[in-house]
């Protein structure tokens, strides 16, 4: 091999290996909404509890309460109520939490390979009543959201779930018998899922979450302590 081939193939293969590490680097990226973030002292703590439809609107949540309230969330994707049971005393840590807003629901509907949905209704109104009751211990305040919608018809990826309906009547029931306050953000973006939600799926684009958010930002404002810590 001459000079010029062996320069050719060296300069080929090291392109490959460095767009490798590049895709292997991008495909590890961390989700920015998921770090953690640093109290500004003197205001209020919340904490955001849910899956990728909270991950979608709480940059919107946190821009909205800036200045107002130190906005965290849970590190991951909350996934559904069984996962919340393993994590909960993770996520809640030691400090001291003012409002925690809150929801499962997407996941625990979602039918698995074997036909049963990932929690079931009873299973489901359980780990709510037990998160509910963990989470009332912290005093904080609790605002339960309800879930959003799911498109009719056929899904990318494809994925099957149960009726949104029957598993949001279950939580409300739960958060009715422990006065938790809630944020129907199932009738707030119903009128306008249509246009607001991506083509054959759940999630949003931006105006979506922004829509999502603002709602999210009111209701955990009304929540606010009254007075700086």
């Amino acid at each position: 091999m001459n000079i010029h081939a062996f320069t050719a193939a060296f300069l080929s293969l090291a392109l490959a290996v460095s767009a490798e590490t590049s895709a292997t680097k991008a495909k590890k990226e961390p989700n920015s909404v998921l770090a953690p973030i640093e109290d500004v002292a003197g205001l209020p703590r919340v904490l955001l509890i849910g899956d990728s439809i909270s991950m979608g609107y709480t940059p919107e949540v946190r821009k909205l309460l800036e200045g107002k309230a130190n906005v965290h969330r849970i590190p991951q994707n909350g996934g559904p109520t069984k996962n919340g049971i393993a994590n909960i005393e993770k996520w809640l840590g030691t400090g001291k939490w003012d409002v925690i807003h809150f929801n499962w629901g997407i996941h625990d509907l979602k039918f698995m390979p074997d036909g049963k949905r990932q929690v079931e209704a009873e299973d489901y109104e359980k780990n709510l009543r037990d998160l509910v009751s963990r989470m009332q211990k912290t005093g904080a305040k609790l605002i339960w959201a309800t879930t959003t919608p799911i498109p009719e018809g056929e899904l990318n990826p494809p994925r099957k779930f149960g009726q949104v309906k029957d598993y949001n009547k279950i939580a409300a029931r739960v958060m009715a018998e422990n006065d938790v306050a809630v944020d129907d953000l199932n009738a707030h973006i119903s009128p306008k899922f249509d246009r607001l939600h991506n083509p054959k799926d759940l999630h949003y684009g931006p105006e979506g979450y922004a829509f999502l958010g603002k709602k999210v930002a009111e209701e955990i404002s009304k929540a606010l302590p009254k007075t700086s810590r």
